[in-house]
Parts: structure tokens; sequence; C-alpha cells
């Protein structure tokens, strides 16, 4: 069985993503209900799931729709956690990197105890469940491996064929009814590598200001396949 084609270009991507950007499918189902839940259990929530499942794209449709402060998990050593704490809700993603530094650790748990003094939320979304994070402050990983947890699974043909549809869409280009089945296997499987392929053959039909067809797209795949 061949490779899967590596798209190899800078990804455009948008620097917020919406709900009506999001496309709900069983792999999501359940991380998305949670996040429109108006409270959870001890007001915290843990999302894990591999790259491109989109775990970004939630956290920012809940903080965009809650007013909540959005931070990476690298940032949190250096962030005001007061201030955080104030806006009563706090998002993190990335947020296993906070094990990579002790200020981190100690800024997240001092975080954590604020949000829950007050009644607020914290969601943090990482690659891994809370216990891989391999955070050494015994006190924080006691509270983070007994917050909810909610596992995304990788994106499915289903999910990713309705996600090039929307992206084509989107960007008012009409395609043949094979294009769709031709990407799937050879494209990366993840919501950003949709958005790459995308965006990829939309601008190579403009330079060549043909339409795009099953055709160009395997010449596209061909150009960009990983031979390494």
């Amino acid at each position: 069985m061949p490779r899967p084609t590596q798209i190899h270009m800078p990804l455009d991507l948008p620097a917020r993503h919406s709900r009506d950007s999001f496309v709900a499918a069983p792999c999501n189902a359940r991380a998305l209900a949670m996040l429109d839940l108006p409270e959870w259990p001890a007001g915290k929530l843990v999302l894990s799931g591999p790259e491109g499942s989109g775990k970004t794209h939630l956290l920012q449709i809940w903080a965009a729709e809650t007013g909540a402060e959005l931070i990476q998990g690298n940032m949190l050593a250096r962030a005001d956690v007061s201030a955080l704490a104030r806006s009563g809700a706090v998002a993190i993603d990335d947020a296993a990197r906070v094990a990579e530094s002790a200020d981190a650790q100690t800024a997240l748990f001092h975080l954590h105890n604020l949000l829950a003094e007050q009644g607020g939320r914290l969601l943090l979304a990482a690659r891994m469940p809370a216990r891989d994070w391999g955070v050494r402050l015994p006190d924080l990983a006691s509270r983070l491996q007994a917050s909810t947890h909610v596992s995304l699974a990788p994106p499915d043909d289903t999910l990713l064929a309705a996600v090039l549809t929307k992206l084509f869409a989107d960007r008012q280009v009409r395609i043949p009814d094979n294009l769709i089945a031709f990407l799937l296997p050879r494209m990366e499987r993840s919501l950003a590598g949709a958005q790459a392929i995308v965006g990829l053959l939309d601008a190579e039909a403009l330079a060549r200001k043909k339409p795009i067809s099953r055709n160009l797209a395997a010449d596209v795949m061909q150009s960009s396949f990983d031979l390494d």
C-alpha cells in the first residue's frame, strides 16, 4: 500500500476557529457536548487526542462563547495567574507542556485553586491524557488526574470528507464527484492536512487557470509526495 502523500506547504490557518466552521462527527461528538454543558464536575475538563483531531478548534469555540482566556501551556509560567483567574474561565492549549518546568506546574496549581475558589472553569487540551504529561508536582498531578477527561479520536473518512467538502464550498470552488474519494487515501490524516490540500489545489488551479480536477490533484500529489 502506498504511503499517504505528505503536503509540504505553509499552513495559512485562521487565527480563530468558529463553531460554524466546526464539523461535528462521532469522533468529536462527546467533546463538543461536554463543552456545551453549563457546568463540569469540579469545574474542569481535559480534552486529549492526536494532532489534527480538533482540540484547538474546540478550545477556541469555547473561549469565544464563554469569554474565557486562552493561553498556551508553554506560556503559563510567565502569565499573570491572578489576572487569568479573574476572568472566571481559562482554556489552556498544548497543556502537557506545563510539565517542562516547575514554574509552569506551580502556576497551573495556583490557577486551578483560584478558579475552584470562585466557581470558575478550567479547560485543558493535550495530545495525551493528563496522567501521561509527566507532571512532578504531586498536588497538581492528583488534581489533573481527578478531572473529567474526554478523548478525541483521529478524524475518520466521514469527517475528513465532510471537512474537505466544506472547505471547497467555503472557497466557492466546484469539484468533480470523484475528487474527495481520490484525496482521502492520499492526504495527511488531519484537519490541518485537509485545509492544506484544499489551499494547495485551489492555488494550483488558479495558477494554471483550470478548474480543479482529479488529474490536477494527481499532479499535485505526485509533485508533493514524500520520498523519504
